[in-house]
């Protein structure tokens, strides 16, 4: 089937920094943070295991050469050392996106990453990390997730077009992690059937069957409404993306279930009725932090007694979590607008203060995430030509391919995490534990 688009394919791509000094030359030379710059990323070089090899073929922060370590090729050093100085947590994606640096010649781009994400917390000096007060944005205001927000950022990124999204994804239209079989060899599996282990394991958690009403947040492209709807539940499922309700709708009525699930294009918080389950698959990312008492306490009213819900959820540590919530990336600008993964405790938390729900299981599975990752990256990069002919230039296919990458890079590392989680009310969960 194809996944035909409601709208004209675009490629948008938010304006990259442009510090003053890359738009004004004269003001190089006197350019006191790119030189503050380029003497962090020496002392980074020195403390990670990459070769950072300068376009004379010298490496930054001194040394040789070495072919059993990957290699980040400085292409273009006044514009990359311009970009991180003065938006750091930006300037290094968007010098990818503007050609400034590459992996070298037989160094992955994921596998160039990795050292970093292992030392997130340590490549830089501790006195240089003092002063990330001096050099880190504030979240736009306009990346908020009120009702007219949340519809303005899901739209960013998930109305990009169907047709892209079918180019890498595999023959489910699943946009989250998929769940390996840890008794098989990871290369050799299935991307559909892990695609699908996943989405039954959830269903497991939430106790999803015959007549189970179900609520789903967050549609994606509607595999989980239409296999719950395949174990005899009844499916509501809310998206604020009308390009993906249009697909999963026409998948539903293509597999004969539009009695049975019912797609809208509503948010979470306005939705009405009770529930067996509550399911939501990788939603509560681009909930924030503002709102996560919201969506959980939502959670809490839409179950009915003795109802059950699960939860799919990227992860940071907590202490991450607090050290970074309020600064702005280059996922937020460029990737997911109104964005932030949360912690364990921060949904532990949350859920014990303003809800009658209790966290009851944690099953964890961060690796497959980076296989995932790894599979939608390579995939993308081969069928580029078509992507491309979608409208999408090459400022785009460099940022997703840093996007995923960089995404790849964490999870493989641990700095990043993945886990279903059930709720279940405090009384219930005291009996499951």
């Amino acid at each position: 089937m194809t996944a035909q688009s409601t709208q004209t394919p675009v490629s948008p791509t938010l304006s990259m920094a442009q510090p003053i000094c890359l738009r004004r030359p004269s003001l190089r030379v006197l350019c006191v943070r790119a030189r503050l710059a380029r003497s962090i990323l020496a002392q980074v070089a020195k403390r990670v295991p990459v070769d950072v090899v300068m376009p004379d073929g010298s490496l930054l922060g001194g040394g040789t050469r070495r072919t059993d370590r990957p290699g980040l090729e400085v292409v273009r050093p006044t514009a990359l050392f311009e970009r991180l100085a003065h938006h750091p947590k930006i300037g290094i994606g968007e010098a990818y996106m503007a050609g400034d640096w590459k992996a070298a010649d037989g160094t992955d781009l994921a596998e160039l990453l990795m050292p970093f994400a292992e030392r997130m917390t340590t490549a830089v000096p501790a006195g240089w990390l003092r002063m990330r007060g001096f050099v880190d944005r504030r979240i736009p205001s306009i990346q908020n997730n009120s009702l007219l927000g949340s519809r303005r950022n899901i739209e960013a990124h998930y109305d990009l077009s169907n047709d892209l999204f079918a180019t890498f994804l595999d023959e489910t239209m699943s946009y989250s992690s998929a769940l390996f079989d840890e008794d098989q060899p990871l290369r050799t599996q299935s991307f559909e059937e892990a695609q699908l282990r996943k989405v039954h394991a959830i269903l497991d958690m939430a106790k999803v069957g015959q007549d189970t009403r179900v609520l789903e947040i967050g549609t994606g492209w509607g595999t989980l409404a239409l296999e719950a709807a395949r174990r005899g539940a009844t499916v509501t499922s809310v998206t604020l993306s009308k390009e993906q309700a249009a697909l999963a709708r026409q998948r539903v009525a293509d597999a004969g279930f539009t009695d049975t699930v019912d797609i809208r294009i509503q948010d979470y918080r306005e939705v009405e009725g009770v529930y067996d389950a509550v399911v939501s698959v990788e939603m509560i990312e681009a909930v924030g932090e503002e709102y996560w008492e919201t969506y959980f306490r939502t959670i809490d009213e839409r179950l009915a007694p003795g109802g059950v819900a699960a939860v799919q959820a990227i992860l940071m540590s907590h202490e991450r979590l607090v050290a970074t919530k309020h600064s702005y990336g280059w996922i937020q600008k460029h990737i997911f607008p109104g964005g932030l993964i949360p912690s364990l405790q921060a949904m532990s938390e949350t859920t014990d203060a303003a809800t009658t729900l209790r966290m009851s299981a944690v099953e964890a599975f961060g690796a497959d995430y980076a296989e995932t990752l790894r599979r939608w990256r390579e995939t993308f990069l081969a069928r580029w030509p078509e992507v491309n002919a979608l409208g999408f230039d090459e400022t785009f296919r460099r940022k997703w391919e840093f996007y995923l990458a960089y995404c790849e890079a964490g999870f493989a590392t641990g700095y990043l995490d993945v886990a279903q989680v059930r709720f279940e009310r405090e009384g219930a969960a005291v009996a499951a534990s």
